[in-house]
């Protein structure tokens, strides 16, 4: 997994949601953590794919619970957009 993903996401999401990024680690609970209302999941999917190029499936999200996940999903998503 790319350590420049995972720090993007780290600095994008303490400022965004105004959270300390020590409590941001793989194992913790997005929802939880960020303290998540069905309007910032919104605002987090925009931001996903505003600064990572990559689509979001409602779906998808639907299933991530944890920032590890989250990680994975924008890796995993981010390079495809790349190779188109």
């Amino acid at each position: 997994m790319d350590i420049g993903i995972i720090k993007s996401i780290n600095t994008l999401l303490a400022e965004a949601f105004e959270v300390d990024p020590g409590l941001i680690t793989p194992e913790a609970n997005i929802k939880t953590t960020l303290d998540l209302d069905s309007l910032d999941y919104i605002d987090l999917v925009a931001l996903t794919e505003s600064n990572f190029g990559c689509k979001v499936k409602a779906e998808d999200f639907n299933n991530i619970t944890t920032f590890g996940q989250f990680y994975a999903y924008v890796d995993a998503h981010a390079k495809k957009s790349e190779a188109l």
